[in-house]
């Protein structure tokens, strides 16, 4: 699956921020509620959940509702076909190493 120009401008656009790469990698290892994510930040929850709101529009995250709590966590795909698509068509190694994994097929 190849993402549109739009849906990659969008994640690339949610990466941008150096709050919302902490905030996936802070996602890197199990699913946080907004709570938690909203803690780990010397801004206001508000903030934290626009971020929250960037990432999701993107869909870098996906939430899930539990009484009432909101549990986030990554999309692990959707980035890795995105950053893995751009940096393949634009960065020689990757496309070496391409080239080599489809001759090794």
């Amino acid at each position: 699956m190849q993402l549109t120009a739009r849906e990659s401008a969008a994640v690339f656009k949610a990466l941008a921020d150096p709050t919302r790469r902490q905030i996936l990698e802070d996602l890197r290892d199990g699913e946080l509620t907004a709570g938690d994510i909203a803690g780990r930040f010397p801004i206001s929850p508000p903030s934290v959940s626009r971020h929250l709101g960037v990432l999701r529009a993107a869909g870098l995250v996906e939430e899930r509702r539990e009484a009432n709590r909101i549990y986030y966590h990554l999309v692990t795909e959707r980035l890795a076909l995105c950053v893995g698509g751009f940096l393949s068509a634009v960065c020689p190694e990757q496309i070496v190493l391409r080239r080599r994994r489809q001759e090794g097929s």
